[in-house]
């Protein structure tokens, strides 16, 4: 991270253009394939908007505040690969703070823009409305630091630098950055300083090799190793990558919670999902007696391994990451993963594929028409539902740990914040995802809890002409807050208000199908019919929940297992 107010060398030929510092940064911006940018107006960044409006290629998409833009432009950055968003300074900024560390805590690149006071009133220290009233115009841009890959305050002289490197870094480390300009600079011309890019950073050839040969040893002695494939795999772009080894490999795949939609689900050698303790008996049976595991992309995180329940022997696991490598105990920086996917397909290792034909928590409906609705119940049905080239939006909680063992049709993007899991965050990803590709059919899948928290984005969706199929799961409150809570019961802080949810587009203006289902039945006929409705308009499935404490297995395993340390804290 570093911070440039000013840029200048003798080394640099010096002078200017008629592009303005807010014409330069949205061509940037445009070369990277960002045809929207979203955010929040406010006075601070009426240049910026200004100028947007009259860009050709750009459009601005308005959200209802500031977090809600920033969980968009999550949403959108995960299907194209990059997004921006455009706040005002201070109470914007601020307001969007949440999602800004939920895109690193995830790995999601986003170019965050803030529009600033005048630069000769930051420069006299003036009292200006949106501050502190002190005087520091600096405080937020510290904030941004540490939550940011990279932060730069623009100014004519260093936009050529600063622009283009907070990009690279973006798309590079697959991080936030920030870049925050004063009002009155937008719309100057910018001087021209051109630097060379630096390289694209390559592996250490003889770390390589060493990394290599090491594994190859580890090869050698396997019977039964196992590719596993975590959520970095999807960021970092190495999905076919490893399908291409897997293919090369025949041995069996499995993914990690974070990992959700890495791995092709479809594939003769994926066996399911590796939650530890709280997952599949067969897949952790596979996965922990494996005697070489090669591990892509993985994140070490409670609520990926399971409260690390997940036990991987680290004598046989091959730790690959994006820029770096661990195989046994042995650490190789400077070895990117590509590079070494591609040197273990060379090993040339080739095993005997699955033992068994493998089996999915969710292969066989089961329930009558008249059947209440549990989740033994409803996931099955939603992965006969699901096609090729959907986008699935899981919110935390309930939906996503249930939805983690739906088997995915191939090319499904699958959008959930294993990490950061920032409740309300789908609802508003779902619409940015829905712009980002308009052509593609977007499900969200919402509690009725999280969907409290970011409501006002269904007013977003219908404004823009957004035709999501939203499942709202009315289970009468937090219900994940209730497993993971097992101190106490009946905790009023984990009751929410009653919302007559189906009413929600028509208070936000708008026209949707919206129907509140209680039965398989009326599930079944509501999904056929929103298959039917949902190129037209916006459709809202309201579920209500038989037994609000009702769950997915995992869910419940998680709560025995909780229990479980809870008596034993009480008997130490």
């Amino acid at each position: 991270m570093r911070t440039m107010t000013a840029v200048g060398s003798s080394d640099h030929q010096a002078g200017t253009t008629q592009k303005t510092l807010g014409q330069y940064l949205f061509d940037c911006l445009r070369l990277e394939g960002i045809t929207e940018i979203f955010g929040v107006a406010g006075d601070y960044n009426f240049t910026l908007l200004d100028t947007l409006e009259r860009y050709n290629g750009i459009r601005f998409v308005s959200g209802r505040n500031e977090l809600n833009s920033g969980y968009a432009a999550d949403g959108y950055a995960r299907v194209k690969g990059l997004s921006a968003l455009i706040t005002t300074f201070g109470v914007g900024e601020l307001s969007a703070c949440n999602a800004i560390a939920g895109a690193n805590s995830e790995n999601v690149p986003l170019i965050h823009i803030v529009g600033a006071p005048p630069e000769k009133d930051q420069k006299q220290h003036k009292l200006m409305h949106h501050t502190l009233m002190n005087g520091n115009f600096d405080v937020f841009h510290k904030v941004y630091e540490l939550i940011s890959a990279y932060t730069a305050v623009l100014t004519t002289e260093n936009a050529e630098i600063e622009i283009p490197a907070a990009i690279r870094i973006a798309k590079e480390k697959k991080k936030p950055v920030y870049l925050v300009v004063a009002d009155d600079l937008v719309i100057k011309p910018i001087i021209v300083r051109r630097e060379p890019v630096p390289p694209r950073p390559t592996s250490n050839l003889k770390t390589l090799q060493a990394a290599t040969e090491h594994l190859r040893q580890l090869l050698e002695r396997a019977h039964r190793p196992v590719i596993l494939v975590d959520v970095k795999t999807m960021r970092f772009g190495l999905d076919t990558a490893v399908r291409q080894l897997a293919d090369a490999m025949n041995v069996p795949v499995a993914t990690m919670m974070f990992g959700k939609g890495a791995f092709d689900e479809t594939h003769p050698n994926y066996i399911g999902m590796y939650g530890g303790s709280f997952g599949s008996s067969e897949v952790q049976t596979t996965v922990e007696h494996a005697d070489c595991v090669i591990a892509v992309g993985m994140v070490w995180a409670d609520t990926n391994t399971a409260n690390f329940t997940a036990k991987l022997n680290p004598r046989v696991t091959v730790d690959i990451q994006p820029d770096m490598v661990k195989v046994a105990e042995a650490e190789y920086p400077n070895v990117f993963a590509a590079d070494m996917l591609l040197a273990v397909q060379k090993v040339g290792y080739k095993g005997q594929g699955l033992s068994g034909k493998a089996t999915f928590p969710y292969d066989q409906i089961t329930g009558s028409t008249n059947t209440p609705l549990t989740a033994a119940i409803y996931y099955p049905r939603f992965q006969q539902m699901l096609k090729e080239k959907d986008i699935v939006i899981a919110e935390t909680g309930t939906f996503y740990n249930g939805m983690s063992q739906v088997r995915l049709p191939r090319n499904v993007t699958y959008i959930a914040q294993g990490g950061w899991e920032s409740i309300g965050y789908a609802t508003p990803s779902a619409f940015g995802a829905s712009i980002a590709a308009p052509d593609r059919r977007v499900l969200l899948f919402t509690g009725d809890g999280s969907l409290q928290l970011t409501a006002q984005e269904i007013s977003s969706m219908l404004y823009y002409e957004c035709k999501p199929i939203i499942f709202i799961l009315n289970n009468d409150g937090y219900t994940i807050e209730k497993y993971l809570n097992v101190k106490t019961e009946d905790q009023p802080y984990n009751q929410i208000p009653r919302w007559s949810y189906t009413k929600l587009a028509e208070a936000f203006g708008g026209d949707a199908f919206a129907v509140t289902v209680r039965t398989y039945g009326e599930l079944d006929q509501a999904i056929t019919q929103a298959d039917k409705e949902h190129n037209g308009r916006l459709c809202i499935i309201e579920m209500i929940a038989a037994d609000p404490m009702d769950a997915p297995d995992n869910m419940r395993r998680m709560r025995n297992y909780l229990e479980m340390q809870e008596k034993q804290r009480s008997q130490d």
